[in-house]
């Protein structure tokens, strides 16, 4: 039955193998789950998708499949008398529980007079004794004081008395086009990683200890070895100010991130556009600034380099000399981004703004050109997109 679960996720684009099916089967069979959808949704998303940006093809998949289950259980249901149900049923309440049902006519007069009330009912209601709704002493709805009845929903608190629930629970549906909270920005930079082991021996080296503990004839031989680190460079230039006020959250999340995954982090600061200078305390930007030519030659062409910002300015402030909106620069913003490229062999340029609105500006098109297209949006895929090349 489970062939066409799997056929289901391959037609929607899930990266799903036959070995996590057999996975899938195999829990199954350990009986991990059963009788339960929420715990089988949870544990098939755990072994069937390895990647979140999925998670919202799994659903729709997984949805899909199911639909067609419950067709199946409508035919079966239609082939197994309404008695036999019944009798299952009745088997399973104690005899409070049959003596609560019965006050209120029966279990046929009771689902039969739930059905009425859900027609009649034209709006939400709160408090009563007739009508579905919450916290009143009505037998129908959720949070009430009804010693039996049905619920429906979760609102209001539980107070343990209905014989009977129905509920419907809703999935929100993950995007990977949605811009990005601390810990899926760091998700995505770790496709950027290069791992060596460098400096003081601090990290217990369990196979080495094992591996000259049985050459001393079992004499313990304790072994350390340098902590592996991610030994990537990175240089960061953020866009500050002006129309990038709107985008100071997701900016100061993705720096958070970059401080935490990389251990070799440079950054500085720049409005608009680079020019002979730059800093990296804004509230002492006018009198603590970093000539842009003692960037160029201190950090080697290994750092990769980042350009964070939304693009959008007068053009003139990238091609032409004394274009800076804050102060006259005797060269224009592109001959500086020339050097950046002539230096560092890996540079992109990272917008906070949607992709589709880049062609609405002229300074993004100059931008593009000048880093040979280098431009990702700041989406889960844009910045994995971007960490890929900066890898190569």
């Amino acid at each position: 039955m489970l062939l066409n679960l799997f056929n289901e996720m391959r037609a929607a684009k899930v990266p799903v193998s036959v070995r996590e099916l057999l996975d899938l089967h195999h829990a199954l069979q350990k009986g991990v789950v059963f009788a339960d959808m929420d715990a089988f949704y949870y544990l098939a998303r755990a072994i069937l998708v390895k990647d979140e940006r999925h998670f919202d093809k799994f659903d729709r998949a997984f949805a899909a499949y199911f639909k067609g289950l419950e067709n199946l259980d409508q035919h079966i249901e239609a082939l197994i008398p309404d008695e036999w149900l019944r009798k299952e049923f009745e088997r399973s309440l104690s005899d409070e529980e049959r003596a609560q049902i019965q006050s209120l006519g029966g279990l046929d007069k009771l689902i039969e007079e739930f059905k009425k009330r859900l027609e009649e009912q034209k709006e939400r209601h709160a408090g009563g004794n007739k009508w579905i709704g919450t916290g009143g002493t009505s037998p129908f709805g959720s949070g009430g004081f009804n010693p039996e009845g049905i619920r429906v929903g979760e609102a209001g608190k539980r107070q343990g008395k209905a014989v009977k629930v129905w509920d419907q629970r809703e999935y929100k549906n993950l995007d990977d086009q949605v811009e990005l909270g601390t810990r899926n920005i760091k998700l995505a930079l770790r496709r950027l990683r290069k791992f060596a082991r460098e400096g003081a021996a601090e990290e217990l080296d369990i196979d080495g200890t094992i591996d000259h503990t049985a050459r001393d004839a079992g004499l313990l031989n304790i072994q350390m070895r340098p902590e592996r680190r991610n030994t990537v460079k990175l240089l960061l230039l953020f866009d500050i100010g002006g129309s990038m006020d709107a985008h100071v959250k997701v900016c100061e999340e993705l720096f958070s991130a970059c401080k935490t995954e990389f251990k070799h982090l440079e950054y500085y600061y720049f409005h608009n556009f680079v020019y002979e200078s730059v800093w990296k305390n804004n509230l002492r930007r006018t009198s603590e600034r970093f000539s842009t030519f003692d960037l160029l030659h201190k950090y080697g062409d290994d750092y990769k380099v980042i350009f964070v910002g939304d693009a959008a300015m007068a053009p003139y402030e990238i091609t032409q000399p004394g274009g800076s909106v804050e102060h006259w620069n005797e060269e224009a913003g592109y001959v500086w981004m020339q050097r950046f490229m002539e230096k560092f062999r890996k540079i992109i340029w990272i917008n906070p703004y949607p992709k589709q609105a880049w062609d609405y500006t002229a300074s993004t098109h100059l931008v593009r050109d000048l880093i040979e297209d280098k431009m990702y949006p700041l989406t889960l895929q844009g910045l994995e997109d971007g960490m890929r090349y900066l890898s190569k």
